[in-house]
């Protein structure tokens, strides 16, 4: 446990009184997120405040009680200057990640108010009020901005006195699929990779006549998947948008989490089938006889359960889409539809990308903008004094600060996925790029 006196903050310099933070980075790792770690942690080191690194995102908070106390080492490092040297341009995450999910029984503002339902969170709590952490600084994707704003509120509950631990966002995910923020840290180095990717994929369908289905990450939207077809020059992307100006019908199955019956949207996978196929004999038209056809992973949230026997989901509810590989089920079926529509053959290979993307190393864009969003937590607890905001840019990298109760639905407590808009001016550029007539 770190000393009880930690070195005292020039008060001028940090008016807020804040002396130790704590820093925790959960879901899936992220191109510059040591860049956003480092930057933050130099920030309030530079003004006299110390700050605790907590190992593999919630997985060690989660376990706190007397008898199993925080022990440096195995649940937190202390953020020097020294193990800070030369890393915002370092692969990996300097603290850890994992995918726990303290907050996972809380669904509604009245589960906070249920001592079996928060009790995961407030294990959280006093794991860090045992370290002496005044603010802790949250770095993840949507899942971990709802975990972070149910910590806020359940501190909200706390008998007067209480100790409070302030609580600040910082937005990661490669699939940019945040509102409050134009661009995520991280996404254009994943995209760079993949689009490196296709690339290469090309000209092994150029040189074998053949065509690869991609499938990059992108639960909710299809950021990635577009940015990787765009840079990539790839033949064709659909993504979850893309399903919303198709037809689509209803399924009832059993969720294989509690047992009951569930309604859900499905795909007619025939249709999408024919779409590609449709793709491949255009291009023919034109003597191209290759192709590559990007395909984001959340189209597999769509297929009849019939695709889904022995489906796993994750601490969030959600399915395991690296498990599903969507391109792998498709590319024997385009293959079967070819060869019914054309009397030939056409070799078809899925492929899934996408952790090959998590620890590229980062751009300089991307590092630019997760040093200004760690930068940006520092002002935000101590500059400003602000409790439950994500930290965001915008123009010139101008910092701002959008409340968790403009991302966050107040009834369910789940945050609002931010796809790209059909009929948006990205989405005409990718319908615009691609080369074969539309029906």
């Amino acid at each position: 446990m770190p000393s009880d006196s930690p070195s005292e903050a020039n008060p001028t310099r940090n008016p807020r009184g804040i002396r130790r933070v704590a820093i925790v980075f959960a879901g899936g790792p992220a191109p510059a997120a040591n860049a956003v770690i480092s930057t933050a942690a130099a920030s309030f080191l530079r003004h006299g405040i110390e700050v605790l690194g907590i190992l593999h995102g919630y997985a060690h908070l989660v376990e706190y009680d007397d008898d199993h106390p925080m022990q440096e080492g195995r649940d937190y490092i202390k953020l020097d200057l020294s193990r800070l040297k030369r890393t915002r341009n370092t692969r990996g995450i300097l603290i850890g990640t994992a995918r726990t999910n303290p907050g996972k029984d809380v669904s509604s503002p009245d589960h906070l108010q249920d001592p079996d339902r928060t009790a995961p969170l407030r294990r959280v709590h006093r794991a860090l009020e045992s370290l002496g952490v005044d603010a802790l600084i949250s770095i993840g994707g949507d899942d971990t901005l709802k975990t972070a704003n149910k910590f806020k509120r359940y501190q909200d509950t706390l008998p007067a006195g209480s100790r409070r631990i302030r609580v600040v966002h910082v937005p990661k995910t490669i699939d940019n699929d945040y509102r409050g923020i134009d661009f995520t840290f991280g996404y254009f180095t994943a995209v760079e990779f993949l689009a490196s990717e296709i690339r290469n994929l090309l000209a092994d369908a150029e040189s074998t006549r053949s065509y690869f289905l991609v499938e990059t990450m992108g639960r909710s939207a299809g950021w990635l998947a577009y940015g990787a077809y765009v840079a990539g020059e790839a033949s064709k992307v659909i993504s979850v948008e893309d399903l919303e100006d198709k037809e689509l019908t209803e399924e009832t199955m059993t969720d294989p989490r509690t047992g009951h019956s569930m309604t859900r949207k499905v795909m007619h996978t025939d249709k999408l089938i024919g779409e590609i196929v449709h793709v491949m004999q255009a291009r023919e038209q034109e003597g191209k006889e290759f192709g590559a056809i990007v395909l984001a992973e959340g189209l597999a949230e769509y297929l009849p359960s019939r695709y889904l026997q022995g489906a796993r989901f994750d601490e969030h509810g959600h399915i395991s889409l690296p498990q599903t590989q969507i391109a792998k089920i498709f590319a024997k079926q385009v293959e079967a539809e070819y060869q019914r529509r054309t009397g030939r053959k056409r070799r078809v290979t899925g492929l899934q990308l996408g952790y090959e993307a998590r620890c590229a190393l980062p751009h300089a864009f991307d590092v630019i903008l997760g040093s200004q969003l760690g930068v940006g937590s520092f002002r935000a607890l101590v500059e400003k004094g602000l409790d439950g905001v994500l930290i965001s840019v915008a123009q010139q990298f101008s910092l701002n600060y959008v409340p968790f109760d403009d991302l966050v639905d107040p009834e369910t407590l789940v945050t609002v996925v931010r796809r790209i808009q059909p009929g948006s001016d990205f989405q005409r550029l990718a319908r615009f790029l691609e080369n074969y007539p539309h029906d």
